[in-house]
């Protein structure tokens, strides 16, 4: 009987567990970063794969900086302006031992501005960087948009003085309620497949919890 008790008891509190769960508000974690981006030969903006202090482009490439508060590289905002190598430096004569590299630095617009700052009149610069044959994504940056500031753990904080201050801080951007509690039919996909990822994930958290209830319910039985 205090073992039925006892399991009873797990079961209901990870039920209101998971109920908790589902209607607490949601909250997504942000980032306010500048994010670099790279086009190769005329290629659309990709996220590029490493930093611009290593990145090494090559001649005709494009790269691209952007402003914005983002979860992921799945979410994070492209340059507005498009990786045209042509436009941007078709008036720049190339000079033997260098290489000319088109930048595209988008400042953001107000929504990713940090508190007390505001992104530069023009929200969008580029420039034709020509650089040594072997420089940097960093270095020809530099050419364009000075002054940049770095972390001490050479993380590009700003790009021509903006912002101020401060470096890849966290934002915490509240999910509407609408999305925080999703409806029966939104939670089983919309092809009907089976819950979302997020059901199933906080539901498998839960199930943990109340697994872990049950076996110590029976072992003090």
């Amino acid at each position: 009987m205090r073992n039925g008790a006892r399991l009873a008891g797990a079961a209901a509190g990870a039920l209101l567990t998971l109920t908790a769960v589902a209607a607490a508000p949601a909250q997504a974690a942000g980032y306010r970063y500048w994010s670099y981006w790279e086009s190769d030969g005329g290629k659309p903006w990709a996220y590029a794969t490493q930093g611009p202090a290593t990145a090494r482009p090559a001649e005709g490439d494009a790269i691209g900086f952007r402003f914005a508060v983002s979860s992921g590289t799945d979410d994070t905002s492209l340059p507005s302006a498009a990786p045209d190598f042509a436009k941007i430096c078709g008036d720049v004569e190339k000079k033997d031992g260098t290489k000319r590299v088109a930048v595209v630095v988008d400042f953001g617009g107000p929504a990713d501005a940090p508190p007390g700052d505001t992104p530069p009149a023009r929200p969008v610069q580029v420039g034709c960087a020509q650089v040594r044959e072997d420089a940097t994504s960093a270095e020809a940056l530099a050419t364009v948009a000075k002054p940049l500031r770095y972390d001490s753990a050479a993380m590009l904080c700003g790009i021509a003085g903006y912002p101020a201050r401060g470096c890849g801080e966290q934002v915490a951007e509240k999910v509407p309620a609408s999305a925080a509690a999703p409806t029966a039919s939104a939670s089983a996909g919309e092809n009907g497949g089976g819950p979302s990822l997020g059901v199933l994930v906080g539901g498998a958290a839960v199930l943990a919890l109340g697994g872990a209830a049950v076996w110590k319910a029976r072992r003090r039985g």
